[in-house]
């Protein structure tokens, strides 16, 4: 194995949050950071154009690839799980939505006993970083790194789809990052003049000429090196070689809620006898690591339309295909710069519920999973998740190699209350569906079919065609003393080890309600404080 450089600070993992920990931790030049990532550069047109996610997902360039193990919610089915492979991460090939999720989320994070996460205390951090298209004020921020504008087209059906929804008790909103994400309304999304705008552009790219900040692409992390009880540096493999970075302070992993309990299980740190079982000496038994593992599971209706223009059939004419790269080139305008979902919506699924529990995702297309082509008539799709599931699946390692994929198993579905929710969610979306405002447009349910009415049914319907909307969060998750199953403490501290941070969805301890790439970016913004603070 080859002896490497020394650095105050290995960051593994050059995604979303490992971008701001390499911007944040280089800054004024004191310490020297290294961000390790296994995947590229973002040298390829479709991570900058917004469509791109449609030729990235499922392309080992953009994607680790990863599937999980067949799931029984899911009756059985194993599905496909990206993961950005690149400088970036998931944000140069996700759907671009900027969502905070909701006060009570955080509120919830510090009433577990965890200091320093209420709404009030992360809310100047998302402030800090944004430079939002309202300019500042008390609830946003403007001039800092992460874009945050309007989209740039609008749709006939989802105006419609707006006031539909107000029809059936869902008002109109036109922001879902107040604190509370209760309506309809489109979503704000992280691009810069019709270009998707990624944590590698916003964070990463500002930094890279700082001389204190290399960046290593194609390193796949293989390990931490503990000794002592302490993190000293991180073992990696690029280019077949096998070399160890040294670590002055700290190793700080954000490799993200999938990768993440992989690489502390390879570092010997998770369950003693998992571990053991791996053929890897135990360095830190914590027996959380893996576990506590969430995911938004979104369940697809999907309703034919007429007397409307959708994507499906404009899709469909060469003519249009022409027009809409003409527009984009011209004007960056169009549908080349339309997110995977435009409109969205935040209600509950029933009365039980103090605040929106389901979130709707509204997209002027469809197709039966993506990648594959669109369907040959006009139709919308109104996909649909739990925003707070209770299941709990978990994700492993495989084995001690680095590029073993991990064993993924979300357990989607798994809970009665999950069931429940998931009926009274395709049935949230069919009274919206009824409504006057869409009469004209005829809609009519193509998927998954008028005739399921029972809980019984609806429940089995979702099981066959519910799918990640790719928010994996919780497997190395934050808790209090007193929690055996935490990972990390309040100031992401690896139990019981020094110099070892986690910083990335997986110390999440419950998901947020909403999409999960702005929430995981504070929690980057957050730790790189905390170690600033403790490294002074």
């Amino acid at each position: 194995m080859e002896t490497g450089e020394s650095f105050d600070f290995i960051v593994a993992g050059g995604g979303s949050a490992g971008c701001v920990l390499a911007n944040r931790l280089s800054e004024g030049g004191r310490h020297r950071v290294a961000l390790v990532e296994g995947g590229g550069k973002d040298d390829w047109i479709w991570f900058h154009i917004p469509v791109g996610y449609l030729f990235a997902i499922g392309n080992p360039r953009a994607d680790w690839c990863f599937r999980t193990e067949p799931v029984p919610g899911l009756n059985g089915r194993d599905l496909a799980y990206p993961r950005g492979r690149v400088l970036g991460g998931c944000s140069a090939i996700n759907a671009m939505i900027y969502m905070r999720g909701q006060a009570a989320d955080y509120d919830g994070w510090r009433q577990m006993g965890l200091p320093g996460w209420g709404w009030d205390d992360v809310l100047p951090v998302f402030r800090r970083h944004e430079d939002n298209w309202r300019g500042a004020g008390p609830l946003h921020g403007a001039g800092g790194e992460w874009r945050v504008e309007q989209p740039r087209m609008r749709w006939e059906i989802l105006d419609a789809f707006i006031a539909a929804a107000a029809e059936a008790g869902i008002p109109a909103t036109p922001d879902f990052n107040t604190g509370s994400n209760e309506g309809c309304g489109y979503f704000d999304v992280n691009q810069k003049r019709g270009r998707r705008w990624s944590a590698a552009r916003g964070f990463l790219a500002p930094a890279l000429d700082r001389p204190n900040l290399t960046v290593l692409t194609g390193a796949l992390a293989e390990r931490v090196v503990i000794e002592g009880g302490r993190a000293t540096g991180l073992v990696i493999r690029r280019a077949g070689v096998r070399q160890v970075l040294h670590a002055r302070g700290e190793v700080i992993l954000s490799t993200g809620a999938v990768a993440t309990p992989a690489l502390l299980e390879r570092s010997g740190i998770g369950d003693g006898a998992r571990v053991s079982g791996l053929g890897i000496e135990v360095a830190q038994h914590l027996p959380g690591v893996g576990g506590n593992l969430q995911d938004h599971l979104q369940l697809r209706p999907i309703f034919r339309v007429a007397n409307v223009p959708t994507l499906n059939m404009a899709y469909r004419s060469l003519l249009r295909r022409g027009w809409m790269a003409a527009d984009y080139a011209l004007r960056r305008r169009g549908p080349m710069t339309m997110a995977p979902s435009q409109l969205g919506a935040f209600t509950r699924s029933s009365e039980a519920y103090a605040t929106p529990n389901i979130q709707m995702h509204i997209q002027p297309l469809s197709l039966d999973k993506f990648g594959d082509a669109m369907h040959p008539f006009p139709a919308i799709t109104t996909s649909v998740c739990n925003l707070r599931p209770s299941s709990r699946g978990t994700i492993h390692a495989r084995s001690p190699e680095p590029d073993a994929p991990p064993l993924i198993q979300p357990n989607y579905l798994a809970t009665a209350e999950d069931r429940q929710v998931a009926a009274d969610a395709i049935r949230a979306v069919r009274r919206i569906m009824v409504q006057p405002a869409l009469r004209r447009y005829a809609p009519e349910e193509f998927k998954p079919g008028p005739d399921l009415v029972s809980d019984e049914d609806l429940a089995r319907a979702a099981g066959d065609v519910g799918t990640t909307i790719f928010h994996p969060v919780g497997t190395a998750k934050m808790g209090a003393e007193s929690d055996p199953t935490a990972v990390t403490d309040a100031r992401l501290r690896v139990r019981g080890l020094e110099g070892l941070r986690v910083a990335d969805a997986s110390v999440m301890p419950t998901i947020t309600s909403g999409n999960t790439n702005s929430p995981t970016i504070m929690i980057a913004e957050k730790g790189a404080a905390m170690i600033l603070e403790d490294a002074r």
